[in-house]
Order: C-alpha cells, then structure tokens, then sequence
C-alpha cells in the first residue's frame, strides 16, 4: 500500500480526489497496485453531506450561510459530518481482487474499524467500535466512517477528532435521522469526543496500521479537476437532495 499525504485549500478538490483515487485504481492491471492510504485535511470549517444525505433533514443550512460555512457532497453513503482544522481525515482504496474477503460489506467495515481501533487504542486504550462503523473513546464518537464499492476496489474513508471546536458540531448539525443505539439520544456535544493525541501520533499510527510501504507519486490530477466542475463544485450536485 501506498501513502498519499494530500490535501487542497479548496474543498471540493478534496472530496473530487477520493473519487478520482477510486477510479484510477479500478483501472490499474495487477491486484493491489491502486491501494492506496491518503491522509489530509480541511483547511476551513465545512460540512460534508452523505451521497443520499438530504441537506434539509440533516444541515443547519441557515447557521452555515449566515457564517460562511461551505455545504458539499461526498461519493459515499452516511450521515452528514463537519469537518475541519483539528480533524483528521483518512482515505483507503481497497483491492477486492487482493482482499476477496471485502467483496462482503460488513467485512470491509470489520477490517478497516478494526484496525484503526487497535492502532489508536494501542496510544489510548479503551477505544470501541460501535454501531455501524463509528469508533469511541470513553463511550463517545471521534470517528464516522462511510465507503462506496466500485467494481474491484472500496474506497473507505472517515474523520478523526483530536482538536475539533465540538460547539461546531452541534451548530452546524441537525439530529440526525437515522442513529445507532448506542448514541442513547445524545445531542452532537455530549455525543461527539477529541482524542487526547496529536495529529503527528494519529498520522504515524494508520501508516504503520495499514503497512505503507512507499508513496503515492502520481494521482489522477485531471481527473479531478473534471470531478469538481461536474460534480463537488456545483450547486446542483451538493444541494440535489
């Protein structure tokens, strides 16, 4: 697997990205040459919604404009997430032709939850994952996570919180309407935790966790630039729900 440290100032750029690492990989010849481990950031505070997500039901929209808080849409399912400086995002591309055991979906949440949650919780201790594919930390989430299949690869990819302004969370989101048992009813700040770690320990961590073994030198950089005037710069996919 390889490591691809990359981020944008503009957040559509970032979201076109994850999209555009899961096409070039299904379109690379041998099994596991497109697996990929990219770490990255948000340089602003910015909502992201799930690809089915309707902005009306989980969005603060009226709070976001009156602050200036960009709404886009990812490729992937799940519930809308904010994101931002103090937040780490990962992203994996996975073979299924390498991993055979990922062409069943639970197990693609099985193994990646997993290892994350062993990495973390060797530098902590007491991390869970719990519903779908949350991970905790003293009973409360510091990472969401979401995929979306293509036909040889996943793409899995989430958050992890380690100096988030929660108050932000709770401002931009709504009660989301679909929530795991464990959530016990929680508004977003007595739900939602930074982990006590730096960035630097959280990025070593998922590196060693998933065996990076040498860099990602070249990405689909025209790819993405066709993703965000198509779809994660246009008002007509970010707003479609």
């Amino acid at each position: 697997m390889r490591l691809l440290d990359l981020s944008f100032p503009e957040g559509p750029r970032n979201l076109a990205l994850d999209e555009a690492l899961l096409e070039s990989a299904d379109a690379t010849g041998r099994a596991g040459d497109g697996e990929v481990l990219r770490l990255w950031k948000f340089d602003s505070p910015t909502v992201v919604v799930g690809r089915g997500s309707k902005v009306a039901d989980e969005v603060n929209r009226e709070f976001c404009e009156r602050v200036s808080i960009p709404i886009l849409r990812r490729c992937s399912g799940g519930t809308s997430v904010t994101v931002g400086p103090g937040c780490l995002l990962y992203s994996l591309v996975l073979s299924t032709d390498l991993r055979p055991q990922l062409k069943d979906l639970d197990q693609v949440h099985q193994f990646v939850m997993q290892t994350i949650r062993e990495a973390i919780g060797g530098l902590l201790g007491r991390v869970q994952f719990q519903g779908t594919c949350d991970l905790t930390w003293q009973n409360r989430k510091f990472s969401g996570n979401s995929l979306r299949v293509a036909r040889r690869h996943v793409l899995y990819h989430g958050t992890l919180l380690y100096d988030f302004p929660i108050d932000l969370v709770q401002n931009t989101l709504r009660v989301p309407p679909r929530q795991p048992d464990y959530r016990g009813g929680r508004t977003h700040d007595q739900f939602v935790i930074n982990l006590p770690l730096g960035e630097r320990q959280l990025r070593n961590a998922l590196g060693s966790a998933f065996g990076v073994q040498a860099t990602l030198q070249q990405w689909p950089e025209d790819r993405v630039e066709q993703l965000v005037a198509s779809r994660y710069g246009n008002p007509g996919w970010n707003f479609r729900h």
